[in-house]
């Protein structure tokens, strides 16, 4: 006699939101949440970004997947918002070149530019007036710093136009 189990709703949504994030490698999950009235938001980012068809997709196949569903719902899918902290690695090593507002632990805050990231942390880089060693007035120093993700609080992209 074969085993079955029956998955609950919210490990239906997210079976089958893995589901649809392997059919498009590109985007990934940044978060996933369920309301009281069973309403699922979904927020996704990309490597190349994140379009208006691709949430519409997502959230077809979500729905799909749950029709004939006991449980009433209403699903939101959107993208990561331009000022919405960086939370994975994955979002560090996408936004390489770009400058980022880091509030860190130890460092406190700085404006700086995101030139490396790995699995371990991000190397940020940027301008600073700093005294002369010898005489009077100031020099512009660059600076370059790497910060484990421990230590960073949040990172939110700099918008420039």
């Amino acid at each position: 006699m074969p085993l079955f189990i029956k998955m609950t709703f919210k490990e239906k949504v997210k079976d089958l939101l893995g589901k649809a994030l392997e059919e498009n490698t590109e985007l990934f999950l940044i978060d996933l949440s369920f309301s009281e009235t069973n309403k699922i938001s979904v927020v996704l980012d990309g490597d190349s970004g994140v379009n208006l068809q691709d949430c519409i997709n997502v959230n077809r196949f979500l729905d799909n997947g749950l029709e004939g569903e006991e449980v009433e719902f209403s699903i939101e899918v959107a993208s990561a918002g331009l000022s919405t902290p960086l939370k994975l690695v994955r979002q560090y090593k996408k936004n390489i070149g770009r400058k980022l507002k880091v509030k860190t632990i130890s460092q406190g805050d700085l404006e700086a530019t995101l030139t490396e990231a790995d699995d371990e942390g991000a190397t940020f880089s940027w301008s600073a007036r700093e005294p002369k060693e010898i005489g009077k007035g100031k020099v512009t120093v660059e600076k370059t710093l790497k910060i484990s993700y421990t230590d960073i609080k949040e990172a939110v992209v700099i918008i420039s136009f």
